[in-house]
Formats: C-alpha cells, structure tokens, sequence
C-alpha cells in the first residue's frame, strides 16, 4: 500500500513537472526578453545585417528579442581554429530569427547548435552515377543537418553582408534548410497548419520548381539562383534567400511564389523602404 502510495506521489509529481515545463519555458523567455539589448549587439546589427535596416520598427524590436532568446538557447562552436566572438553570433542570429518572426516564437526547436568555420569546409558527398556509388570530396559554404546542426562558412557570411541584393545568403539558405526539416523531411514543404495553404503551395512551388528546371537547360538568364532546379528542398532555400534579398525582382516575375511566401514568412520585404 506505501510503495503503491508512494508511486503515485511520483507520478503526480513527474506528471504535473511535464504539464509545466511549457510554463517555466516562457517564464525564462520572458525574463530574457525583458533584458536591456546590448549597445554592442546593435551596433554589429547596423553594420552586419543589412535587411534590419529596412525593417520597420515594430518588426526590428520583435527581431532584437528574438535574437536574445535564440543566442541564450543555441550553443555557437568554432571549428578549423576559428575563435566564436560576438559579431558572428549576432550576425548568424539575427538572419536565422528573421525567418521566425511569423512562427509563434518556435526558434527552431531540433536545433542545438551552430558550427562556424573559418572558411568553406570540405565533407564526403555521396552521389550514384551509372549504377555506381561515388564518394568525393566537396567544398561548401553551409549545410544544415536534421540532427540539429547547421555548419556555417564566416567568410562566406561576410561576403554576403557586402552583396546583400545578389539573391545568395548562406544563413537565410541553410536555416530555411531547418524549417523545412522540422518534420523530419527535407522535402520544399514546411510545417504549414492549414490543408488550403498547403494546397497552394504544392501547386505554386511545384509549377515555379518545374519552370526553373526548364529555363536552366535552355541557359535561360533567371531570377532565382539556378541552384534551385537541383531539388525541391533547394528550391524553397533558394526562393527564401531571393524573397529577402531580391524581393521586388521576386514579386515583378514571381507573382505567385512571391505571394505564398510572403505568406508563411507575414513579411512583406518588397515594401520595406
């Protein structure tokens, strides 16, 4: 009877820490955000982000925020001798949240951490040519695996800080990457909570995927980064860094896509001044 009462004493207790942990979670994320945003950490954000600027006001305050819980919450390591400092966490934050603004405050919930390297590093690629498997090393500017890692190129970074209305930025890329990944799938289509939206989307990007797989083997000038025809996860990494980075271009020859991601991101980049 004890042992029977004791295990229930328990259980209430493991049960009612569960049911609380969504509680203490924003508790903590409250009291993170209520912390005064560092002088530093803006002036990184003035010099490095150049979308934050076009940001109305509303919207870089609830990006600030953002960034203050996802720098608190994510753990940032150096790797190939390179030392993590302040201006490579916000910069990398500040564009990773930029894609949250819409998402109920998820912050990329499979993601741990984010590896940083000097430079582009080299993996093993894998691919099937002929009936053969062929294993090579590649060089790359970012990644992002399902395991809740995204590996990042800091000179690649910089550079696009300096090129910011070419249509390439390797943190919108691969942190598109995570949110399409957070059901597990790497397949174009992220968590969308409405069968209508969905339905849109499978229609819009699937028609949008096809025609730039057409205009790339006619070499075809495009507006999206031909690197999008190679697969439809691709496609949606490479039509996130195109809505932010060359949005009116998007919505003048991509009406439709334009209008789906503006959308799921409730972001309007192409009327930001």
């Amino acid at each position: 009877m004890v042992q029977t009462i004791l295990f229930l004493c328990g259980l209430a207790i493991v049960v009612g820490l569960i049911l609380a942990a969504p509680l203490f979670k924003r508790l903590r994320r409250n009291h993170i955000r209520d912390r005064p945003f560092p002088p530093s950490w803006q002036k990184i954000l003035d010099r490095n982000v150049p979308l934050y600027s076009c940001l109305p006001e509303p919207l870089q305050k609830r990006l600030r925020s953002y960034m203050q819980i996802f720098l608190a919450e994510k753990t940032f390591t150096g790797c190939g001798g390179l030392s993590i400092t302040d201006e490579m966490r916000v910069t990398i934050a500040a564009q990773a949240c930029l894609l949250l603004l819409n998402q109920n405050e998820r912050f990329y919930p499979r993601l741990s951490a984010i590896l940083v390297y000097p430079g582009a590093f080299v993996v093993n690629a894998t691919q099937s040519l002929g009936g053969y498997v062929v294993q090579e090393k590649t060089a790359r500017r970012g990644e992002s695996w399902d395991r809740g890692l995204v590996v990042l190129s800091w000179d690649s970074i910089q550079y696009d800080t300096m090129h910011e209305h070419d249509g390439h930025n390797v943190i919108l890329h691969e942190f598109a990457h995570q949110l399409d990944q957070e059901d597990g799938t790497a397949d174009g289509v992220p968590f969308l909570a409405c069968a209508t939206d969905r339905t849109t989307w499978a229609r819009v990007f699937r028609q949008a995927y096809e025609q730039l797989q057409r205009d790339v083997q006619r070499g075809a000038k495009t507006v999206l980064d031909a690197y999008g025809a190679t697969a439809p996860a691709e496609f949606f990494a490479v039509a996130t860094e195109t809505f932010f980075e060359r949005a009116e271009l998007m919505q003048r020859y991509h009406s439709e896509l334009y209008d789906v991601l503006r959308n799921y991101y409730q972001l309007d980049p192409a009327h930001w001044s």
